[in-house]
């Protein structure tokens, strides 16, 4: 979620009848609490930091654990929720975030009010009313580009002519976002154990949605893979492991954001354009829906409930577009001066 752009909003809160509470309920009575408990773990940061905006927003003073976090989120009264604050809450969203965004945090809300509603703590109207929002739409291009197979061949020879342990870490890391479409954090949170070397089988845990899939690594990722498990090693663990100065490896857990920061490394090196592990799941998609595979069973490999997700990863849309156009003859007579100028230079 993007917050640099925080000016836009009005710095005067949303007004409430009821101020927000001092004294905090027991989170089992808390509507937030309940709903937050309810998630995975990566969801339910998430939509912890979209109740903290909300929170702002409703001008609930800052509050801090001993850790440092913002607990803002579980002072606000949501059950003194109504539709004109609620729609307040909408128009300034839509004045701050991209649509996909503000429905994320519209989305956060609409399930504190239902909790609320579930504890009793709001009647069914005033739920009903306050959560009757609409989607906020809007046509947009979609983010994001495709990593080309030249390209993916340039950053994995870029690793292949590393010959510290960073060169095959970084070459399995590369191959297995492009070659199984995985997420950076599931990347991150594999452990050896899940890679079943003979079928190529990963089994990511907790996926988005806290739902485990089992997935497959073509032929190339899994001669990246055997080559990095000879560096790595067989000892149990995490899949990918950490690097210190000078390219020892650290027996640690890689963290989500340094795929990220591989990825970049790696481009920059390669010569490749700047890319995103996200980039590399959305030509994972796109490759497999343009070779024809079935849209239901990309779905499952990319760990989406909603086919509709899938198709949004689609970047076929604009080569579809173009061939199409391709087909189309319009026929175009040059300019008399020119061709005048032709005719007197032969």
């Amino acid at each position: 979620m993007h917050t640099d752009d925080h000016a836009i909003i009005p710095a005067h809160p949303i007004a409430l009848a009821v101020p927000p509470a001092f004294s905090p309920t027991p989170l089992d009575q808390n509507p937030a609490a309940v709903y937050l408990s309810s998630l995975g773990e990566g969801s339910r940061r998430t939509m912890r930091t979209a109740l903290t905006i909300i929170a702002e927003m409703l001008g609930t003073p800052e509050r801090r654990d001993d850790a440092g976090r913002d607990l803002r989120f579980l002072d606000v009264p949501w059950a003194a929720l109504r539709y004109q604050h609620t729609a307040a809450i909408r128009a300034r969203l839509q004045d701050r975030y991209a649509p996909a965004t503000s429905n994320k945090l519209l989305a956060a809300l609409r399930r504190v009010l239902r909790e609320a509603r579930r504890l009793g703590q709001i009647s069914a109207d005033d739920h009903d009313t306050a959560t009757d929002l609409g989607t906020i739409r809007a046509q947009r291009l979609p983010r994001g580009r495709l990593v080309t197979d030249g390209e993916v061949a340039a950053l994995l020879k870029a690793c292949a002519d590393d010959p510290t342990p960073a060169g095959a870490r970084d070459a399995a890391i590369i191959a297995l976002l492009r070659g199984a479409g995985l997420r950076r954090a599931e990347a991150a949170d594999l452990d050896l154990a899940d890679y079943d070397p003979e079928s190529g089988a990963l089994t990511v845990h907790s996926g988005k949605g806290d739902k485990d899939r089992i997935v497959y690594a073509p032929t190339g990722a899994r001669s990246a893979l055997r080559d990095w498990i000879v560096a790595r090693g067989v000892e149990p663990g995490p899949l990918f492991y950490g690097l210190v100065k000078g390219g020892a490896l650290v027996p640690r857990r890689l963290a989500g954001q340094a795929m990220a920061v591989v990825c970049t490394s790696r481009a920059r090196e390669a010569g490749v354009a700047p890319f995103t592990p996200h980039d590399m799941r959305r030509s994972f998609i796109s490759g497999l829906l343009d070779a024809g595979a079935d849209m239901a069973v990309v779905q499952r490999l990319a760990g989406h409930e909603d086919p509709a997700t899938t198709s949004r990863y689609d970047r076929r849309g604009e080569a579809a577009k173009q061939r199409a156009v391709g087909l189309v003859h319009v026929p175009y007579f040059p300019r008399l001066s020119d061709r005048i100028a032709k005719n007197n230079q032969s």
